[in-house]
Formats: structure tokens, C-alpha cells, sequence
């Protein structure tokens, strides 16, 4: 059994690494061995996720994947969770969240066949509860974010984030020398969008995979 530690954050400005001595902590007290951090600065909205979807393929059955929260696995809609823990199931991995402790079992071996299926089937059900509740939040977010945006630009105070001028230049550079989306995107980590942006903006010889 392996433990594959996941760290995420939102935005390139937001340290993805923030949680790594807590999990470190959590595994330690446990006697258990990170074997290795997938680090990601993405959306937890998004699915396409380079280092969570490497995670999985990297991942053998019942390893263990250990995050800080389950939010930081999932803001996923309904369908797009659905299809990634399914996934998940499929390859056999367990989830285990610091903010979710009935997941805690799952990283402890037992021999008997009663205990593992008990708690498997009480962890999927809060866990489904918590990725509810992070999506709703991310949906809430957005919704007083885009009600500020609306009421700075009613009053002319909204002129938007500003440009990662450098970043952006940089990025149009990998695409002109023909560096795929993918390859950009974990170079940089940004989103997609953003490179499609730029691309457009660019038009270099898009190799996107």
C-alpha cells in the first residue's frame, strides 16, 4: 500500500504546498510513508487535472489517496464527481481526508472482511456529503463574487484582474515552439482557458493533445 498525497490550490498566487507538513504529520502519527506529492494549482471545479488524473494512473489498488480536505479533491458538479469517483472506485483507491476521520480506517490494514465493507460504505456516504457542501460553497462564492463585480461596475469600480504580463509572454513562447497545451499547462499551471487565450491571441502552431 502506497499513500499519495494530493495538494491543491485555486490560483498560481496560492501556495498548493500549505497542508504538506500537516499530511506529513497526520501519516507520521500513523506510521505510515508519503510516498510521493502530487501538487496542483488548478480549480477543484474542473476535472481535467494533470496531476490528480497522474495520481490515478500512477496509483495501484488500495493505495491511498491523502488530502487536507475533501474539498480539496472535489468542488465538482454532481456528473463530474460521479465520474471521478467512479474512477476511483474502479482503480481500487482509497480516500482519505483530514476533515473527514471515519476515512481514517481506510488507511489502516485489518484482516477481517466485515470492517473494511462497513466502513468503505459509511465513508462513501459522508464523503458524497462533503462534496456536496464543496461544491455549494464554490457555487456560493462565485455567485457573491459576480454580484460584487456587478455592483463595482454599476458604480465604474470594476476594471477587472490585471494581466500576468510576463507569465502570458512566456507562455506564447512555449506555443510558438510547439510545446503542447498539456506540456505548457503542467510547465506553467494555468488553465486551459488561459492558454487558449493566449494562443488565440498569439496564433502560433497549436499542438493542443
Amino acid at each position: 500500500m502506497f499513500v499519495r498525497a494530493y495538494l491543491r490550490a485555486s490560483t498560481n498566487e496560492q501556495d498548493a504546498t500549505r497542508a504538506k507538513a500537516q499530511l506529513e504529520a497526520f501519516a507520521s502519527e500513523r506510521g505510515l510513508t508519503i510516498s510521493t506529492f502530487y501538487v496542483e494549482n488548478d480549480s477543484g471545479s474542473k476535472l481535467e487535472r494533470p496531476e490528480l488524473f497522474r495520481l490515478l494512473k500512477d496509483a495501484r489498488p488500495r493505495d491511498v489517496i491523502l488530502v487536507e480536505a475533501v474539498d480539496r479533491l472535489t468542488r465538482l458538479t454532481t456528473a463530474d464527481w460521479a465520474e471521478l469517483k467512479a474512477e476511483i472506485s474502479a482503480r481500487h483507491i482509497r480516500v482519505v481526508s483530514l476533515d473527514l476521520p471515519t476515512s481514517y480506517m481506510m488507511a489502516v490494514a485489518t484482516t477481517d472482511e466485515f470492517t473494511p465493507r462497513m466502513f468503505d460504505a459509511v465513508n462513501g456516504m459522508l464523503l458524497d456529503v462533503l462534496a456536496a457542501v464543496a461544491r455549494k460553497d464554490y457555487e456560493d462564492r462565485r455567485r457573491r463574487q459576480a454580484q460584487g463585480q456587478a455592483k463595482a461596475q454599476a458604480a465604474g469600480r470594476y476594471k477587472g484582474r490585471p494581466e500576468d504580463a510576463k507569465r502570458n509572454a512566456g507562455i506564447a513562447d512555449m506555443l510558438v515552439r510547439g510545446m503542447s497545451w498539456s506540456q505548457v499547462q503542467h510547465a506553467t499551471g494555468c488553465s486551459r482557458a488561459t492558454i487558449a487565450k493566449i494562443a488565440k491571441r498569439a496564433k502560433p502552431i497549436e499542438v493542443v493533445d
